[in-house]
Protein backbone atom coordinates (compact mmCIF):
# COMPACT_ATOMS: atom_id res chain seq x y z
CA UNK A 1 0.00 0.00 0.00
CA UNK A 2 1.33 3.38 -0.96
CA UNK A 3 0.62 6.76 0.57
CA UNK A 4 0.48 10.25 -0.88
CA UNK A 5 4.02 11.46 -1.57
CA UNK A 6 5.53 7.97 -1.92
CA UNK A 7 7.82 7.30 -4.85
CA UNK A 8 7.07 4.15 -6.82
CA UNK A 9 7.91 2.43 -10.10
CA UNK A 10 5.26 1.70 -12.71
CA UNK A 11 6.63 -0.73 -15.34
CA UNK A 12 7.51 0.76 -18.72
CA UNK A 13 6.61 4.25 -17.48
CA UNK A 14 9.24 4.57 -14.80
CA UNK A 15 9.51 6.32 -11.48
CA UNK A 16 6.67 8.47 -10.27
CA UNK A 17 5.17 10.04 -7.21
CA UNK A 18 1.84 9.04 -5.73
CA UNK A 19 0.00 12.36 -5.85
CA UNK A 20 -3.19 11.16 -4.21
CA UNK A 21 -5.48 8.23 -3.58
CA UNK A 22 -8.94 8.92 -4.94
CA UNK A 23 -12.21 7.05 -5.12
CA UNK A 24 -14.04 7.01 -8.44
CA UNK A 25 -17.22 5.40 -9.66
CA UNK A 26 -16.49 2.86 -12.40
CA UNK A 27 -19.63 1.25 -13.75
CA UNK A 28 -21.71 0.48 -10.68
CA UNK A 29 -18.77 0.21 -8.29
CA UNK A 30 -16.67 2.63 -6.32
CA UNK A 31 -12.95 1.95 -6.72
CA UNK A 32 -9.86 3.48 -5.14
CA UNK A 33 -7.07 4.63 -7.47
CA UNK A 34 -3.50 5.74 -7.00
CA UNK A 35 -3.00 8.96 -8.95
CA UNK A 36 0.64 8.84 -9.96
CA UNK A 37 2.68 11.45 -11.79
CA UNK A 38 5.56 9.98 -13.78
CA UNK A 39 8.70 12.05 -13.17
CA UNK A 40 10.23 11.74 -16.63
CA UNK A 41 7.17 12.65 -18.71
CA UNK A 42 4.85 14.41 -16.22
CA UNK A 43 2.21 11.95 -17.40
CA UNK A 44 -0.48 11.24 -14.80
CA UNK A 45 -1.73 7.67 -14.52
CA UNK A 46 -4.54 6.16 -12.51
CA UNK A 47 -3.84 2.73 -11.08
CA UNK A 48 -6.57 0.77 -9.27
CA UNK A 49 -5.25 0.13 -5.76
CA UNK A 50 -6.58 -3.43 -5.77
CA UNK A 51 -4.69 -4.21 -9.02
CA UNK A 52 -1.49 -2.38 -8.18
CA UNK A 53 0.56 -5.53 -7.51
CA UNK A 54 -0.68 -7.38 -10.58
CA UNK A 55 0.28 -4.46 -12.86
CA UNK A 56 3.74 -4.37 -11.29
CA UNK A 57 3.55 -1.17 -9.25
CA UNK A 58 6.33 -1.39 -6.69
CA UNK A 59 8.41 0.67 -4.34
CA UNK A 60 11.85 2.04 -5.10
CA UNK A 61 14.68 -0.46 -4.72
CA UNK A 62 16.99 -0.38 -1.70
CA UNK A 63 20.60 0.74 -1.82
CA UNK A 64 21.79 -2.89 -1.63
CA UNK A 65 19.54 -3.77 -4.59
CA UNK A 66 21.08 -0.84 -6.47
CA UNK A 67 24.48 -2.45 -5.83
CA UNK A 68 23.15 -5.67 -7.40
CA UNK A 69 22.12 -3.64 -10.47
CA UNK A 70 25.70 -2.41 -10.84
CA UNK A 71 26.93 -6.02 -10.46
CA UNK A 72 24.66 -7.02 -13.37
CA UNK A 73 25.97 -4.14 -15.47
CA UNK A 74 29.58 -5.17 -14.75
CA UNK A 75 29.01 -8.83 -15.64
CA UNK A 76 30.75 -9.55 -18.93
CA UNK A 77 30.30 -13.32 -18.79
CA UNK A 78 27.13 -13.27 -20.90
CA UNK A 79 26.44 -14.63 -24.33
CA UNK A 80 24.21 -12.57 -26.60
CA UNK A 81 22.48 -14.84 -29.06
CA UNK A 82 22.86 -14.02 -32.73
CA UNK A 83 19.37 -13.11 -33.89
CA UNK A 84 17.68 -10.43 -36.01
CA UNK A 85 17.49 -7.03 -34.31
CA UNK A 86 13.66 -7.00 -34.35
CA UNK A 87 13.46 -10.33 -32.53
CA UNK A 88 15.99 -9.11 -29.94
CA UNK A 89 14.04 -5.84 -29.66
CA UNK A 90 10.81 -7.71 -28.81
CA UNK A 91 12.55 -9.83 -26.19
CA UNK A 92 14.17 -6.80 -24.58
CA UNK A 93 10.87 -4.86 -24.59
CA UNK A 94 9.20 -7.72 -22.74
CA UNK A 95 11.92 -7.54 -20.10
CA UNK A 96 11.54 -3.77 -19.74
CA UNK A 97 7.76 -4.08 -19.43
CA UNK A 98 8.15 -6.38 -16.41
CA UNK A 99 9.45 -3.40 -14.45
CA UNK A 100 12.15 -5.57 -12.87
CA UNK A 101 15.15 -3.36 -12.31
CA UNK A 102 17.38 -6.43 -12.66
CA UNK A 103 15.94 -7.41 -16.05
CA UNK A 104 16.23 -3.80 -17.22
CA UNK A 105 19.88 -3.79 -16.10
CA UNK A 106 20.43 -6.95 -18.16
CA UNK A 107 18.92 -5.27 -21.22
CA UNK A 108 21.11 -2.20 -20.77
CA UNK A 109 24.25 -4.31 -20.32
CA UNK A 110 23.45 -6.44 -23.36
CA UNK A 111 22.82 -3.41 -25.57
CA UNK A 112 26.06 -1.75 -24.44
CA UNK A 113 27.98 -4.95 -25.18
CA UNK A 114 26.25 -5.35 -28.53
CA UNK A 115 27.12 -1.73 -29.36
CA UNK A 116 30.82 -2.61 -29.03
CA UNK A 117 30.50 -5.16 -31.86
CA UNK A 118 28.12 -3.45 -34.27
CA UNK A 119 25.96 -0.41 -34.85
CA UNK A 120 22.65 -0.60 -33.01
CA UNK A 121 19.41 -0.10 -34.94
CA UNK A 122 17.41 3.04 -34.24
CA UNK A 123 15.00 1.03 -32.06
CA UNK A 124 17.86 -0.52 -30.11
CA UNK A 125 19.47 2.88 -29.50
CA UNK A 126 16.14 4.23 -28.26
CA UNK A 127 15.71 1.18 -26.03
CA UNK A 128 19.23 1.65 -24.62
CA UNK A 129 18.29 5.22 -23.69
CA UNK A 130 14.99 4.10 -22.16
CA UNK A 131 16.63 1.38 -20.06
CA UNK A 132 19.36 3.77 -18.94
CA UNK A 133 16.85 6.46 -17.94
CA UNK A 134 14.69 4.01 -16.01
CA UNK A 135 17.72 2.76 -14.09
CA UNK A 136 19.23 6.21 -13.51
CA UNK A 137 16.10 7.59 -11.88
CA UNK A 138 15.55 4.64 -9.59
CA UNK A 139 19.20 4.21 -8.57
CA UNK A 140 19.48 7.94 -7.89
CA UNK A 141 16.52 7.73 -5.50
CA UNK A 142 17.76 4.49 -3.92
CA UNK A 143 21.25 5.89 -3.27
CA UNK A 144 20.11 9.48 -2.64
CA UNK A 145 22.41 10.91 -5.32
CA UNK A 146 21.90 13.01 -8.45
CA UNK A 147 20.92 11.29 -11.70
CA UNK A 148 23.93 12.70 -13.54
CA UNK A 149 26.22 10.96 -11.03
CA UNK A 150 24.47 7.65 -11.73
CA UNK A 151 24.82 8.31 -15.47
CA UNK A 152 28.57 8.85 -15.02
CA UNK A 153 28.84 5.64 -12.97
CA UNK A 154 27.06 3.68 -15.69
CA UNK A 155 29.18 5.18 -18.47
CA UNK A 156 32.34 4.41 -16.51
CA UNK A 157 31.36 0.72 -16.27
CA UNK A 158 31.19 0.46 -20.06
CA UNK A 159 34.36 2.42 -20.80
CA UNK A 160 36.50 -0.33 -19.30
Amino acid sequence: MFNKGDMAVYPAHGVGEIQSIEKRIVGDFEQAFYIMKIIDTSMVVMIPTKNSESVGLRGIISSSEADRVFDILKDRDVKIAAQPWNQRYRQYMEKIKTGSVFKIAGVLRDLYLLKEDKDLSFGERKMLDTAKNLLMKEIALANKVQEDQVAKDIEQIFQN
